[in-house]
Parts: structure tokens; C-alpha cells; sequence
């Protein structure tokens, strides 16, 4: 039985491949990252349809059911190496700190920005596909409406705790893949972590911004300036628990680990 591998490797794993996505080309990166913004589509899709098949018959417990269906999204993404925005924080970031001579600001910015720009439009693309009529169950547009009206009607500190813990919970993720070594591990992190994310709900803004502009699209009551306040600040919630929380702090914790070994 294999044993877990230390911060240390972990953090060695992590500078591999942060200067692997760094490296990518602006092609490439608006590529994976258009696809990761409609593969997560998939798992909103299958939560809007579950929790409204279910919930006429068993209520708030639709929610839970439909959480366990996103998951799917999630394990999509990690399966296919898609570029989703936040879940390239960890990565990246650790590339930044291995290095004496520079702290890789232009690259990582381009790397953000492309991110966060394709995976929205890549998203929002395959919403409006989903949308016409007789894709999905009535009861799915009226389900997915009810979570875009929920998401905006909350107030904006709201959003914003909330989007510190899904920015933690994907950057988690990232630790987490690269400390795993088989398969089936990264396969079931993703899953896991899918299914808590869409279980709080927790917001991530690619998939919280989905969701709103899913609502647009099915009419429901939602303010014209809603989207962006809610791509703002949840972005802004993201990048304080993604980087703040997980990201630096388990830089620290090589760093430190590090300093007592010399």
C-alpha cells in the first residue's frame, strides 16, 4: 500500500505543472479554456433536471440529489484537463514561488484573464443551446430559475463568503490531485468536491455566473446589472480563499518546511 506523498512532493508536483499551463500557448489556452466553460454545463444541466424531476415529490431533499449529479461536471473537467478559472490557482502560484528571479505576474494574469473570459463565453454558448425549447423538462427551467433567483436576491457579502469558501474548495482540489497518484483517487476528489461545491451552494463564478445567465435565458426575475455584480464578486471571493487561504498557505507550509531542514 503506497503512501501519501509529503508537502514537499506535492509542491514539486504542483511547479510541474503550473509551468506546464503557464507555458501554453494563447491558442491552447483559450482552447482548454472554452472547453472547461461548456464541460461544466454538463453538471449544471443534471442538477437543474434532477432537482426538478425530484422535487415535486420529496421537496428540499431534490437539492441533495442534484448536488450528487453535478459531481459528474467536475470529474469531466479533471478527466479531459480542462482549464476551469480558480482551479489554475494552486498550480501556477507554486510555479511563481519556486522561482528566485521572478514572481511570473504577466504569465499568470494571462493564464487568469484568458481563463475567466473563454470559460464564460464557452459557458454561455452552451446555455443558450440548452435553452431552446424541448431540450430540456419544463421542470428543469423552472428549477434552474429558482436557483438564479436565488443567487442574486442574496446580498452582496453573501455572495462574497460564500465565494471565499468555493474559491477554497476547488484550490483545495488542485492540492489534492496533485497528491493523488492513481486515477481513481483524482476521479473521486473531483467528484467529491462537485458534489459539496453544488451542495452548499458554494459559489465558484464560472459556474455561479452560469447559472444566472441560465435564468436569463429562462426568464426569470433577475436584475439587468445581476450577472456582472455576480461575476465581480464572486471572482473576488474566489481569489481570497483560492490564493489567500489554500494557495499561500500551503506555500508556507514548504517554505517552512524548507527553512527547518536548513
Amino acid at each position: 500500500m503506497s503512501t501519501a506523498p509529503d508537502p514537499a512532493e506535492v509542491f514539486d508536483r504542483a511547479v510541474d505543472e503550473g509551468h506546464r499551463r503557464l507555458e501554453q500557448s494563447l491558442l491552447e489556452l483559450a482552447a482548454t479554456s472554452f472547453i472547461a466553460g461548456f464541460t461544466i454545463v454538463f453538471g449544471i444541466v443534471a442538477l437543474g433536471v434532477v432537482d426538478g424531476l425530484i422535487e415535486p415529490q420529496f421537496g428540499k431533499a431534490a437539492h441533495v440529489a442534484g448536488a450528487l449529479t453535478f459531481g459528474v461536471g467536475m470529474v469531466f473537467l479533471v478527466v479531459g484537463r480542462a482549464e476551469l478559472f480558480n482551479e489554475n490557482f494552486f498550480d501556477p502560484v507554486a510555479a511563481a514561488a519556486a522561482r528566485d528571479d521572478t514572481w511570473l505576474l504577466a504569465p499568470i494574469g494571462r493564464l487568469w484573464a484568458v481563463t475567466l473570459v473563454f470559460n464564460l463565453l464557452g459557458g454561455f454558448l452552451f446555455a443558450v443551446v440548452f435553452a431552446v425549447e424541448g431540450v430540456l423538462p419544463p421542470e428543469s427551467s423552472h428549477a434552474l430559475s429558482r436557483t438564479a433567483e436565488g443567487i442574486v436576491n442574496r446580498p452582496a457579502r453573501g455572495i462574497f463568503a460564500s465565494a471565499i469558501v468555493g474559491g477554497a474548495l476547488v484550490s483545495l482540489l488542485s492540492f489534492l490531485l496533485a497528491a493523488a497518484d492513481s486515477v481513481g483517487s483524482r476521479l473521486t476528489l473531483a467528484y467529491l468536491v462537485g458534489f459539496l461545491l453544488a451542495l452548499g451552494p458554494f459559489d465558484h463564478v464560472i459556474v455561479t455566473a452560469i447559472h444566472v445567465f441560465f435564468g436569463y435565458l429562462f426568464d426569470a426575475a433577475i436584475g439587468s446589472g445581476a450577472l456582472g455584480v455576480t461575476v465581480v464578486v464572486s471572482a473576488a471571493g474566489n481569489v481570497v480563499g483560492g490564493i489567500g487561504l489554500v494557495t499561500f498557505t500551503h506555500v508556507a507550509q514548504v517554505r517552512g518546511a524548507e527553512g527547518r531542514d536548513d
